[in-house]
């Protein structure tokens, strides 16, 4: 059973519509002691870290999260869901990230249009288990303001003005950028990749 924690990402209902389609067993929710009982947990995430950092304090969310990602249980973050295991963001500096991850998640500046929306393909900087059965580099849908560095944990990279982290793989932590329930096959396939662990 995957449980899909629940803070009011605005992406749950699509991740459920893809989790359905591969036929697998989930449970919805924003209780901590559902979350200690996970044996898979997926993070959607959209919208602002420092609304989202809130939501999961008030929901109490932080400690259990952080329990069962130290404890060994497969965890998928997604888009926001990624930047939140870092210790902070510039787009919140006062909301305290996780901290499962060292580092800073920045904004994007420069020439190029903000946010970054959009299809873009992943250049793999190891194996990755999440990306088995894909093409060598595969093209996944993004949609982000925000940016997290690259790091020794990071399996996969993606270039928008500056490379930085699509896909973050270390042990039972698994983590991407991009919205897979909107990267068609490829996002499909990923899913399926982490729901098979």
């Amino acid at each position: 059973m995957t449980t899909i924690v629940n803070y009011g990402a605005g992406n749950l209902r699509s991740v459920q519509n893809t989790l359905e389609e591969l036929d697998a067993q989930y449970l919805v929710t924003s209780k901590p002691e559902d979350v200690l009982r996970a044996e898979k947990l997926i993070l959607p995430g959209v919208g602002h870290f420092g609304q989202m950092m809130q939501a999961v304090d008030d929901l109490g969310l932080r400690e259990p999260l952080i329990e069962k990602i130290r404890a060994g249980t497969p965890f998928l973050g997604i888009c926001v869901g990624l930047q939140c295991l870092f210790e902070s963001s510039e787009e919140s500096p006062d909301s305290r990230g996780l901290g499962i991850l060292r580092g800073v998640v920045k904004r994007f500046s420069g020439p190029v249009r903000i946010p970054h929306m959009g299809w873009n393909s992943l250049e793999r900087l190891k194996p990755s288990r999440l990306l088995e059965n894909l093409d060598a580099q595969p093209f996944t849908y993004f949609a982000h303001s925000f940016y997290a560095p690259l790091i020794d944990q990071t399996a996969a990279a993606c270039t928008y003005l500056l490379p930085y982290t699509a896909v973050i793989e270390h042990d039972n932590l698994f983590a991407v950028q991009f919205h897979p329930e909107k990267s068609g096959p490829a996002g499909l396939r990923v899913l399926e990749n982490f729901l098979n662990f």
